[in-house]
């Protein structure tokens, strides 16, 4: 089993600002007793702002940008000195993979097997890879998502079966204050969110949330939970946090379309077009509501709902003008104008639903 392991800046910290190695040391005997099992683990961690903050002696985050990643580029290699050490204590061997987000776009695919293979050799090799962007030179991390995203792309990239985010809130929060044990729909579940994050942290909950339907829409299973928890049995996916299943398996071309494939334009559709594709369904012209940008038959386009959410992704049988034209009729209609024995504007086939 391959398991890719997300640690966020806040569970690197104890209350005091410390550095809190009783964790690290927790994590690194849950990943030994893991690849006693057989598994393959990579962790992919925040916390090299936070390390470089501690090394500085700075009492507060600083707000501006170039200071975070001056401090990050100092912070990343007191970091890794700290997984080496505490790691190696237990045996493992860890090896540092920074990453750009450039290698996931669709005109770097030499890029992008560089990076998985090297990944693939260091897992052969027995290493635990420890992921991180490089935040010297990519501001993605530093503004958006704290490495959640980052999480589900590396998944993504070495097929992982299983992604677990720890998370200090311990699992998704209902407004009770409960956690929520299981989730298939995760657009149910977004009204829980509050809050954006925390001291250290950039993405809170709701990132969490949107990587995880990103992880879904490709078939790998989610937990979210604490540190607390006992990885042995979030293998089995019992966990005290909580649990985001999969609805479905999904192929490798329609996981290129969810992670890598760029889209070229948006369809916009109404609630019951929206309702019937996460049923499975292709896409009819008769739930169109209006089409954004200019493409051809066989780009890819994004699906967005009447509030201009991203609901999916697909290739389209027809021109944005085609499609224009047809919107809102019926499928013989759509043949009568077009002149064409088609009927789906995106075929259930070449189209991934986000959960």
């Amino acid at each position: 089993m391959r398991i890719l392991i997300k640690v966020g800046s806040n569970l690197l910290r104890t209350e005091k600002g410390d550095i809190d190695l009783n964790f690290i040391s927790k994590l690194a005997q849950s990943v030994k007793d893991l690849k006693c099992l057989g598994d393959q683990v990579l962790i992919v961690s925040s916390g090299a702002v936070l390390c470089g903050i501690k090394k500085i002696g700075l009492k507060d985050r600083p707000s501006d940008l170039i200071t975070r990643q001056a401090l990050s580029g100092i912070g990343q290699a007191y970091l890794m000195h700290l997984y080496d050490t505490v790691f190696s204590n237990y045996g493992l061997t860890v090896g540092q993979v920074l990453l750009t987000n450039d290698i996931f776009q669709k005109g770097n695919r030499n890029r992008f097997m560089n990076a998985k293979n090297t990944l693939e050799r260091m897992l052969e090799l027995g290493v635990v890879p420890i992921i991180n962007e490089n935040d010297t030179v990519a501001v993605g991390e530093l503004l958006f998502g704290d490495n959640d995203f980052l999480s589900v792309y590396v998944s993504y990239m070495v097929e992982a079966d299983l992604l677990v985010i720890l998370s200090t809130a311990g699992g998704l929060l209902d407004d009770k204050g409960n956690v929520v044990p299981e989730v298939r729909n995760v657009e149910e579940v977004m009204p829980y969110v509050k809050g954006t994050g925390s001291d250290f942290g950039t993405g809170g909950m709701r990132s969490k949330l949107e990587a995880t339907k990103l992880a879904l829409s490709i078939g790998i299973p989610v937990v979210i939970t604490g540190k607390e928890d006992d990885l042995l049995k979030v293998r089995e996916l019992k966990t005290k946090g909580t649990l985001f299943l999969p609805s479905r398996k999904v192929r490798p071309k329609l996981r290129t379309i969810a992670m890598i494939e760029e889209p070229k334009g948006a369809i916009y559709v109404d609630k019951g077009a929206v309702d019937a594709l996460r049923r499975g369904k292709s896409l009819l012209p008769a739930g169109i509501i209006k089409v954004e940008g200019s493409f051809s038959a066989g780009d890819i386009v994004s699906v967005m709902d009447p509030s201009g959410i991203v609901v999916a992704k697909g290739k389209v049988n027809f021109s944005s003008e085609e499609i224009d034209r047809v919107k809102g009729l019926k499928g013989y209609q759509v043949k009568e104008i077009l002149r064409t024995t088609k009927e789906e504007i995106i075929h259930r086939d070449n189209l991934v639903v986000f959960q």
